[in-house]
């Protein structure tokens, strides 16, 4: 493979813009999936397992929709005892990161002297996507899973897709009883999100539905969102790598791989570097790593099409354009002395991993933080995926009379004009004076 980079240039904005946008859903994509959400929503049962068949090839009955608690039982059985032991760190870590992040409920006395403040409530039932595909994505089960149940929710229903034969992994399904989750549907696709949004007579409709998908996924949440909530919408994976003299190319390129096998072939890949004589040591380490990769067709192809490498030797336009970009992983492979500065002006990333030894997997895997991120630049205006999503918050307040008499004159300023007499009138006759 041959490699070049950008340098710096007045169109280079507008150039990544294209590159790092997230692709709109084509007509097909929307239509397929409108047909799709219709057929479930009117026909429940019938229609999700002949959806099923038709796109995941599995042919069930409606008995079979909910795994039996033996199967996850015998599923929590095979695991190992590196495995089970993995899964209980990484389940540990995510638990502690988003224990701190409780919030509490407050309450204070404003200008009128009245009581106001929040209550914070669990969200009663939720769904959790967690794709299938060639792996099992045990850790898509703790990074959704463990922040319901951190938050409280009462009900927290599984879906996913079933292979051919249908079957789930045995991983998945024992992360899943380690997490005490008993109600797992071996339904995936646009499919399985219309039948936790609107039910079928196998599946209770959710309030919420939450997790990573394929363009199908994310337009079925699209399309169902207002009949139930939905985190947000994330698409293929994105890092982008900063690199300065201190960073080892060999991390590098390690870390630019890392993303790209990642499976859909949409991977974007960045890497930023203020030394232009670490190129050709990445390039090469590029080139010599994924000779050893199980993925090495598929991660070709994203490095072909899905790559971009800028040279930018003044660090404040390298802050600039990460803030542009707004990846999902920024990787900072920088002196320590230069993280202060990034991370206080790229003002963007879904998540910062700071530090030579701060590998995305980490981040993906087991250090805590929810891995489920913001793609194709919408962490402009949205975050990762974190406790506060799981909950309701409500205001409230409390007048006494004394309160409500000094709030009186405000209240009929603002009733007059808006031309709203009865809002007037509904405080007006609570203290006596309904003129």
């Amino acid at each position: 493979m041959k490699f070049s980079y950008l340098q710096d240039s007045e169109d280079l904005l507008l150039e990544l813009k294209g590159f790092a946008s997230a692709s709109v859903p084509g007509p097909e994509v929307i239509e397929t999936v409108s047909e799709i959400v219709k057929a479930v929503r009117d026909g429940g049962d019938g229609a999700l397992l002949e959806k099923t068949k038709l796109y995941d090839h599995a042919s069930l009955l409606p008995d079979q929709i909910l795994l039996k608690q033996e199967e996850l039982d015998v599923a929590e059985a095979k695991l190992t005892d590196a495995e089970r032991e993995s899964i209980k760190d990484a389940i540990r870590n995510v638990q502690l990161f988003h224990e701190k992040s409780i919030p509490s409920d407050w309450s204070a006395r404003n200008e009128h002297g009245a009581e106001v403040g929040e209550k914070h409530y669990p969200i009663k039932r939720v769904g959790i996507y967690v794709p299938g595909g060639n792996v099992p994505l045990v850790s898509t089960v703790i990074m959704t899973v463990t922040l319901a149940k951190v938050a409280g929710v009462s009900e927290i229903a599984v879906v996913t897709p079933p292979g051919q034969n249908g079957e789930v992994a045995f991983q998945l399904l024992g992360s899943l009883k380690m997490l005490g989750i008993s109600e797992v549907y071996r339904v995936g696709g646009a499919q399985a999100i219309a039948a936790l949004a609107y039910g079928t007579e196998s599946i209770p409709a959710v309030d919420k539905i939450y997790g990573p998908g394929n363009a199908y996924v994310n337009e079925a949440k699209r399309q169902s969102f207002g009949a139930v909530g939905i985190d947000l919408l994330p698409g293929p994976s994105e890092v982008m790598v900063i690199a300065d003299e201190t960073a080892n190319p060999a991390f590098v390129a390690a870390a630019l791989l890392a993303q790209a096998e990642h499976g859909s072939g949409k991977e974007k890949i960045y890497f930023l570097f203020t030394e232009e004589n670490i190129f050709p040591k990445v390039a090469q380490e590029l080139e010599d790593q994924v000779q050893t990769l199980s993925h090495k067709n598929a991660i070709e192809k994203v490095l072909e099409r899905g790559f971009r490498s800028i040279f930018l030797p003044e660090l404040r336009r390298v802050s600039e354009v990460a803030t542009f970009v707004a990846p999902e992983h920024l990787e900072l492979q920088v002196s320590e002395d230069k993280l202060p500065f990034l991370t206080k002006e790229i003002s963007t990333a879904g998540a910062f991993l700071m530090g030579h030894c701060t590998a995305t997997s980490l981040g993906d895997f087991a250090a805590g933080p929810s891995h489920v991120l913001p793609t194709g630049r919408s962490s402009r205006f949205s975050s990762g995926l974190k406790l506060n999503d799981f909950l309701r918050r409500t205001s409230f307040i409390r007048y006494d009379e004394v309160a409500a008499k000094k709030a009186l004159p405000v209240v009929t300023e603002f009733a007059l004009m808006e031309k709203l007499d009865a809002h007037g009138r509904a405080l007006s006759m609570r203290v006596g004076k309904n003129d």
